[in-house]
């Protein structure tokens, strides 16, 4: 059995411009009716989450949150996207806990199993980048103690 998962192609892959524009018309379309479909909603929430433009992303997980909070027969579908939003914006907690929502519902999800694994990667690279930087400022304040003692020893000296 191979213990490679495929991968969550949707953190990286990107609609193009033309895609994304079709979606947007649409959306808009329905905003200027006053009636905007929650599938109409939701597709345009997935093609700005898949955007490389933070902005999109950004605008794109907040659609999401409101069909996530109106829409509970919705929600379901709304998790890996929010997952996947919130991981592209750098939110990694929040990608995981979206990610978690979803597998608890559906655990042999094999896209959602994938996106969590970049997501545990995310969080434990941070984590050790913490430590290391907290290594060096530690090592760089004992360096400058060290400087400074030395520097108070010698004027006392004279």
């Amino acid at each position: 059995m191979p213990t490679e998962l495929p991968y969550a192609a949707d953190a990286e892959d990107s609609l193009s411009y033309d895609e994304l524009e079709v979606l947007r018309i649409q959306y808009q379309k329905e905003l200027n009716q006053a009636h905007v479909t929650i599938q109409t909603k939701f597709n345009y929430a997935w093609g700005l989450v898949k955007s490389p433009l933070h902005e999109h992303q950004i605008e794109g997980v907040r659609l999401l949150q409101d069909i996530y909070r109106a829409e509970p027969t919705r929600r379901r579908e709304c998790l890996y996207y929010l997952a996947l939003g919130h991981y592209k914006l750098g939110n990694y907690e929040e990608a995981k806990r979206f990610n978690t929502l979803l597998m608890e519902k559906e655990p042999t999800n094999l896209q959602a199993q994938s996106l969590g694994q970049l997501i545990d990667k995310k969080i434990l690279k941070g984590f050790l980048e913490g430590y290391v930087g907290m290594a060096l400022a530690g090592g760089a304040a004992a360096v400058g103690a060290i400087l400074l003692a030395g520097l108070i020893r010698r004027a006392t000296r004279k």
